[in-house]
């Protein structure tokens, strides 16, 4: 399982994309159509037009990682069919890697303790 750290972006591209692409075919989409940098430490993830596939890529500061995941008997949750981009924080990233819907989960506001103040 891959953990993004608390600090890093991630974007889930909307519109499927055609999976014969590798690292450079989806850096420039990531360019092109979400209008983002490739080489900027996020983490972009891709759907194919079956649902039970993703494709991810982020630089990790020496290079650019590519990573693929198949479900072999489920779909994942994806958001509406459309052109754009959309924010995950971790926890809906780690529930929607998992198979699981990510629309249930919702990151907790935190504030510093009072002590903290």
């Amino acid at each position: 399982m891959i953990h993004p750290s608390h600090g890093v972006q991630i974007f889930v591209a909307t519109k499927p994309v055609d999976f014969r692409k590798g690292h450079d075919g989806l850096a420039a989409l990531v360019q092109s159509h979400l209008h983002k940098k490739p080489f900027d430490g996020a983490v972009y993830v891709f759907r194919a037009k079956r649902a039970d596939r993703l494709k991810m890529i982020w630089w990790d500061g020496t290079g650019l990682v590519m990573a693929y995941k198949r479900l072999e008997q489920n779909a994942f949750k994806w958001p509406a069919i459309k052109d754009g981009v959309l924010r995950l924080d971790p926890a809906q990233f780690e529930t929607l890697f998992a198979g699981l819907d990510w629309r249930r989960v919702t990151a907790l506001e935190t504030r510093p303790p009072a002590a903290a103040e």
